[in-house]
């Protein structure tokens, strides 16, 4: 018995102290715009990497994407997804929060359909961006929320046609570091 309680202190004592290192040198971090999804109905889930204490490396996938916060209403219909791949710099806080900013890449491809005068007309979404988030992020445990805004270059002459040249996005991200 006196073994038994020994192994499960030792187990105990090793989790703990894993489970402090986790909290503060996170590997990785698994989020999702809780905003837009309510707001917009698209999912905006990303997995983001930790290279260093201050700087990680992102991904997302953007799944019903919409350019800026253009509606699907009266007969307009947003069939796009995109993919975005950002470096994530972290700064001005401590390990209960910090401001950020990401240089970031995206690509987005599918179609925007519409009726214009009794005719559907589709605007081809393929194109390739440039820009910049910035944000901050709160961390409470293992928990990390915040608000985050992005300004993007379009470099597809069909989208800025339609669109504009620069798309201006806002969240607020909830996710799970580990």
């Amino acid at each position: 018995m006196k073994k038994l309680m020994f192994v499960i202190i030792c187990f105990a004592f090793f989790q703990a102290n894993s489970f402090a290192q986790s909290l503060e040198d996170p590997k990785g971090e698994i989020r999702l715009n809780f905003l837009n999804t309510i707001l917009m109905g698209t999912v905006e889930i990303g997995y983001e990497a930790f290279l260093k204490h201050d700087q990680s490396l992102g991904i997302e996938l953007h799944l019903n994407d919409r350019f800026g916060y253009s509606g699907q209403k009266d007969g307009r219909d947003f069939e796009t997804t995109s993919v975005l791949v950002s470096y994530n710099f972290y700064f001005a806080g401590d390990d209960n929060g910090k401001m950020y900013i990401s240089p970031f890449l995206k690509y987005r491809f599918g179609d925007f359909k519409e009726i214009i005068d009794n005719a559907t007309a589709v605007t081809n979404m393929n194109s390739g961006a440039i820009g910049l988030i910035a944000g901050y992020r709160w961390n409470f445990n293992n928990f990390a929320f915040g608000p985050f805004g992005s300004l993007n270059r379009q470099f597809s002459q069909e989208v800025q046609n339609r669109f504009s040249a620069v798309e201006v996005n806002a969240g607020f991200n909830v996710g799970y570091r580990f």
